[in-house]
């Protein structure tokens, strides 16, 4: 059992994902070698594009249809990471539909390797007096669909009672936190973040891991999108317990906004990643978000596929 904080799968190379067809693969941890299967993109080729450049790259087609050309330091391996994609179809519901209340919820279903190329297609599938139901989904240049997304927006309203966020009890800021050293060939979308460690480290669990995370650019960003794109950062906490290594695949993403106006400091959120249950090749796993301030700002739930 991989079980040690020092030893855990962020830092160092692993195997390259495994070709898996109708899921998104991602490779096991965020210091996975992708050179062997020949999909690193090296710094020096392919500058970086900021996570506001991809909702700025939606080229309008009409009819709620976008296409984006174009999505370097975001991929690993053959497919886009999860909240690049998922930033994207929100980024295009936005676009389509600008004056939406905020966001509280997204489903997302992460069906095949998405593409630096991609068109986004967004439909309005209800729209009450407080709340909408906006759907989005992801195509790659032959037309198969490749990713897709129910996004609930809601206008606030009096509420008939009040539970505040969760708030952890004791941390070390952001600050005053360690930085966490990445591999040099971790796959591409990694340089896009900047990593600290987490202390104290969370309750002895096998499958538990927690980071410090910020985005390198941040400008032009609105708080929603910030979360979207980086609250699938880190790889699932079954990793710890895993007996090899081994590929891994991101099957879906659930979550929940626990705030209309989510806010840090300095650009630094505590993500979490936590597995409820690990058995016959899959885990289901809880994804926590607190601010710098240890305030509670997204929770999520995510199945996802282990192999090898």
């Amino acid at each position: 059992m991989r079980n040690d904080t020092e030893n855990d799968d962020l830092s160092r190379p692993e195997s390259p994902p495994a070709q898996t067809g109708d899921t998104c693969e991602r490779a096991e941890g965020l210091g996975a070698t992708m050179a062997e299967a020949g999909t690193t993109i090296p710094a020096e080729q392919a500058p970086d594009v900021a996570l506001a450049a991809l909702a700025q790259g939606l080229e309008p087609l009409g009819e709620g249809r976008f296409r984006l050309s174009g999505a370097a330091g975001w991929m690993q391996g053959r497919t886009m990471y999860g909240g690049a994609s998922s930033f994207i179809g929100y980024a295009a519901a936005s676009a389509t539909f600008p004056d939406l209340p905020p966001l509280r919820a997204g489903q997302v279903g992460f069906i095949g390797p998405v593409g630096d190329e991609v068109e986004a297609r967004v439909t309005m599938l209800r729209t009450g007096r407080s709340v909408s139901h906006v759907e989005t989904t992801l195509h790659d240049p032959t037309g198969a669909l490749v990713h897709r997304a129910t996004w609930l927006f809601g206008s606030a309203r009096p509420s008939n009672g009040e539970i505040p966020p969760s708030r952890l009890d004791a941390f070390v800021p952001p600050e005053e936190s360690e930085t966490y050293p990445l591999h040099s060939m971790a796959p591409s979308f990694i340089r896009q973040f900047e990593l600290r460690r987490s202390l104290p480290r969370p309750a002895p669990h096998p499958g538990t891991l927690r980071r410090w995370v910020r985005l390198n650019e941040r400008a032009g960003l609105d708080p929603f999108g910030e979360l979207v794109g980086i609250g699938d950062t880190l790889p699932p906490g079954s990793l710890r317990a895993t007996e090899r290594r081994g590929p891994i695949s991101s099957i879906n993403w659930s979550f929940t906004l626990l705030t209309d106006a989510p806010a840090t400091r300095d650009g630094w959120w505590l993500l979490e990643t936590a597995s409820n249950g690990m058995a016959h090749g899959f885990s289901s796993e809880t994804l926590r978000l607190w601010n710098a301030d240890g305030v509670e700002q997204m929770r999520g739930l995510q199945s996802v596929a282990l192999f090898g």
